[in-house]
């Protein structure tokens, strides 16, 4: 309805311009909002306020106009001026009946649009460090991205999906040599593992493949590895004299494991534990029907040069400095809190310049909108980056970071932990085993993405109304059985062309029903624009909700051939846009339940 009552005001627009009586340098976007108060019509317009202004008018004045050449359409019962120069339209009784073969004909495009005029957006999400298999905190950035992603493709986006793999620095080593030192107790050497290694049972399987596959080939006896260690941190109850210091300790772990397995060893340990994780999260996420365009990996950005790019244009502009041996990025002249290292003391570049590299890319590849979405406890990066951008001379307003909380489990009233160093935490893969991946998906996408979320495992698993995936999929699934219903009956199904007997919906429920799914395509523009995928889950449920009230109070399959007809095409409509919806948000609508 919305795009309708906008082609009206653009006509009388027209009229007023081409017969001399509006004057205009400039054409305004033209706005139209469905109003919260039924008294006050179906949809405003602001249009006469917004060209007051530019035209040198009184917006009343000018609101008269536009209403005076307004062109007759069968949809607007009749139009009004309201307070300072609002355009308030009163919809004809017949209108949202013409949505029914809107609908029908558009069938999946119903709600699809080309606002986004073919702009290229990037969208960056998950880019989980592979160093552990993706926990149900992983899961919500996944669900949450790859909905963003189809939304602002839905609306006529060029979406380009990518996964930034951090596949260098600290903690792969970390991994490695956590990896090392389990396929050395396989061997039968006694040593303590360190208390910051990763300690999942992932390790020990990636360990196994390794001794498998190479017997003692990468073997070294415990007390070389361990000679000359700085201690580590006591375990609880552990007497020690001294305190430890468990960073300084794995640090000379991952040193003394490079230096004994020499280059070619090491790194093969280190390719094994990257890409056995790697392949599991590829699986995970696609199991998840998460896919991507890209998996951009951080190495390339140094072996391309292009982190020593980014560092000399900051060189150049002059917003770098040393002090201490280090080489530091002014990012404290463009906002943030305090200056950056981009280079440490022994010359190895920081995570941060790769970081600022993999952005400076991002916007050579001609990205109109690049959107970052990371886990919230990042909030303090985003100045920091945003500064770098400006720094190299680029557009900073291009990037958009959006923050996503992570979700935390709760089975049977209980909490469950979540860490990755400590191998405590549920995996995305169990959580879609155990409650599937259309309550996931739902779950996951539920709620605005800064909010925090308890996600209940149980009543995901529910089969009741209380479950809201359960709630929107059994309306899909009940429109279908009312279908074979009438094929049992022989009753005709197939619905009657265009307008048809829709006059006879006139029934309060079809009204409401009607009402709601006149709403969808402008859900879908303002759930991908502004990044708010939870707007589909909430009008799912407000559709369902109609569908589930009409069913119980009116049947479907009368005598009346006529009305039969009428309340067909109607629930065919629904679901369709039920079929629609949940499509956007990677959730799939049975057809028995």
């Amino acid at each position: 309805m919305k795009p309708d009552i906008k082609a009206i005001l653009s006509a009388a627009l027209d009229t007023l311009t081409a017969a001399g009586r509006l004057t205009l340098t400039e054409r305004p976007e033209i706005q139209v909002e469905r109003t919260k108060d039924s008294t006050h019509g179906d949809f405003a317009s602001n249009l006469a306020m917004l060209l007051a202004k530019p035209a040198r008018a009184k917006p009343r004045d000018l609101a008269q106009q536009l209403v005076d050449a307004l062109p007759a359409s069968p949809l607007v019962a009749r139009v009004e001026i309201a307070g300072p120069g609002f355009i308030n339209f009163f919809l004809a009784e017949d209108a949202y009946r013409t949505l029914v073969p809107r609908i029908l004909n558009a069938g999946p495009d119903y709600g699809r649009s080309h606002i986004g005029a073919g702009q290229r957006v990037q969208v960056e999400f998950v880019s989980a460090n592979p160093t552990g298999p993706l926990h149900v905190g992983h899961g919500r950035g996944a669900a949450y991205g790859a909905v963003v992603a189809d939304l602002l493709e839905a609306v006529g986006f060029d979406v380009h999906r990518e996964y930034y793999v951090n596949d260098a620095g600290r903690q792969m080593d970390i991994l490695g040599t956590s990896v090392w030192l389990r396929y050395l107790e396989l061997c039968g050497e006694q040593l303590r593992f360190p208390s910051n290694g990763y300690k999942g049972d992932y390790v020990w399987d990636i360990a196994a493949t390794l001794h498998r596959e190479h017997g003692d080939a990468y073997r070294v006896e415990a007390e070389q590895v361990f000679a000359g260690l700085p201690a580590d941190a006591p375990v609880e109850g552990e007497p020690q004299d001294q305190p430890g210091d468990k960073e300084a300790h794995i640090d000379g772990l991952i040193a003394a494991a490079k230096r004994l397995l020499g280059d070619n060893r090491y790194r093969y340990v280190f390719e094994l534990g990257l890409n056995t994780i790697l392949d599991d999260i590829r699986e995970d996420l696609a199991q998840f029907g998460v896919t991507y365009q890209e998996w951009y990996s951080e190495r390339s950005l140094t072996e391309s040069g292009a982190v020593n790019r980014a560092i000399e244009r900051l060189r150049e502009s002059g917003h770098v400095y040393e002090q201490n041996g280090a080489l530091w990025f002014r990012s404290t002249a463009f906002g943030d809190e305090k200056d950056r290292v981009v280079v440490r003391e022994n010359g190895q570049s920081t995570y941060f310049a790769s970081d600022i590299a993999y952005h400076m890319d991002k916007l050579e590849r001609g990205f109109d909108r690049v959107i970052d979405i990371w886990g919230a406890d990042h909030h303090g990066y985003i100045p920091r980056v945003k500064a770098a951008l400006q720094a190299l001379g680029d557009d900073a307003d291009k990037l958009d970071v959006l923050l996503v909380q992570f979700a935390i489990l709760y089975r049977g009233g209980e909490k469950a932990q979540m860490s990755t160093r400590s191998g405590e935490f549920v995996t995305l893969r169990e959580l879609r085993q155990e409650v599937g991946r259309d309550a996931a998906r739902f779950f996951y996408v539920m709620r605005r993405c800064e909010q925090h979320m308890d996600f209940d495992l149980d009543l995901a698993k529910s089969e009741s109304s209380d479950n809201p995936v359960y709630y929107v999929q059994y309306a899909h699934a009940r429109i279908c059985a009312v279908l074979r219903q009438a094929a049992e009956r022989g009753l005709t199904v197939e619905p009657s062309a265009g307008t048809h007997n829709l006059e006879r919906l006139t029934e309060a429920h079809e009204q409401a029903l009607l009402r709601t799914l006149g709403r969808y395509p402008e859900t879908v523009e303002q759930a991908a624009l502004k990044a708010e995928p939870h707007q589909i889950t909430h009008y799912l449920r407000e559709l369902a909700n109609d569908l589930h009230t009409y069913y119980n109070a009116h049947p479907f399959l009368v005598d009346d051939a006529d009305l039969r007809d009428a309340r067909i095409k109607l629930i065919l409509a629904t679901r369709q846009v039920l079929r629609n919806g949940l499509g956007l948000i990677g959730v799939s609508a049975p057809e028995t339940m």
